[in-house]
């Protein structure tokens, strides 16, 4: 690519990763999304709620994939350690999961618009940064319950909800 496409953001990379301690349990997303120099751009830190790891993993895809589309890319590039998030995503596995259903077709909603989307599979130790901002979330909530006026943590703010890219982090979820 030239330097035109690097400064439009015309390709993105994504880096994902969703976290449940318990299965279900506690859960939180992660992700972080850099230019194709490798500058990063923006981050998700989410926490989810209840739910298992690999509803955590597509909500991180989800949400850190709306969070790119913002920068008005033309192709994406997720990388993410969860096979099966990766081989449902190529097709090489059938969705056959009721709860993964609605968002695997969240996430090619999501994608239509793009000339392509692209998925790769990486090791954990390749994904730790996006690992981090998944268990911080959880961290976070966890942390609020015992505080004054927390219980529960869904009414907690957390304390910083612009990311980096100046945009207001929110959640579908």
């Amino acid at each position: 690519m030239d330097k035109h496409d690097n400064a439009g953001h015309a390709k993105l990379i994504l880096h994902t990763d969703g976290a449940a301690r318990g299965n279900p349990g506690p859960a939180g997303a992660g992700g972080e999304i850099r230019s194709i120099d490798g500058s990063l751009l923006a981050e998700v830190s989410e926490y989810l709620g209840e739910a298992t790891n690999n509803v955590a993993e597509y909500k991180a895809l989800i949400l850190t994939l709306e969070r790119a589309l913002l920068f008005k890319p033309r192709e994406i590039e997720v990388r993410a350690d969860s096979e099966l998030l990766v081989k449902q995503l190529r097709g090489e596995y059938k969705v056959k999961n009721e709860g993964l259903k609605p968002l695997y077709e969240r996430i090619k909603a999501l994608a239509a618009g793009l000339k392509s989307l692209k998925v790769k599979h990486i090791y954990r130790s390749e994904n730790a940064h996006a690992d981090e901002l998944a268990n911080r979330a959880i961290d976070a909530f966890e942390s609020s319950e015992g505080a004054p006026g927390g219980g529960g943590g869904y009414e907690v703010e957390p304390p910083d909800t612009i990311g980096r890219d100046g945009f207001e982090q929110g959640s579908l979820f």
